[in-house]
């Protein structure tokens, strides 16, 4: 039996950078690979709390427009014999939005969707941001996924 489990959020940032919509990509120090903003939901947080916290703590963004993307990251951690089941959101940010980085990342970029799929090293990474990209910057978000914030907190 391999167990489910669903402990961890993830977000992918949106920015217009210098006139072209991109998405926000930071170099993990644990491993060394290119990522989104992801995170653990703490004991009494909502996922959607958790990754507004998520994005607050690694990039000092302060999330204003949220989205469930309607997607779910999935993969087997063979360490722990459990198959990880995470929520992704979207964040659309400020225009040129500024970032700064925690102590779990040493860089980040902000790149084209063709840049992102290049720069990361799970397939699940790309099918993400092929998804969030088809959905959230080719068309406008479906409005039932915006996830009212003021209302909730």
């Amino acid at each position: 039996m391999i167990p489910i489990r669903s402990i961890i959020v993830s977000g992918v940032a949106l920015s217009k950078i210098n006139g072209e919509i991109k998405i926000l990509l930071m170099k993990r120090n644990k491993g060394g690979f290119w990522c989104h903003v992801a995170g653990k939901v703490e004991v009494g947080e909502k996922g959607w709390q958790a990754i507004i916290r998520e994005f607050h703590e690694e990039t000092a963004i302060e999330v204003q427009q949220l989205y469930s993307a309607d997607y779910l990251e999935q993969f087997y951690e063979a360490e722990l014999n459990v198959i990880e089941l995470i929520p992704a959101f979207v964040v659309y940010c400020e225009e040129n939005q500024k970032i700064t980085l925690n102590e779990e990342h040493s860089e980040y970029m902000w790149c084209t969707l063709d840049e992102a799929v290049e720069k990361v090293n799970f397939d699940g990474q790309r099918k993400l941001y092929q998804y969030v990209w088809n959905n959230f910057v080719k068309r406008p978000p479906f409005e039932l996924l915006k996830i009212d914030i003021q209302r909730l907190s």
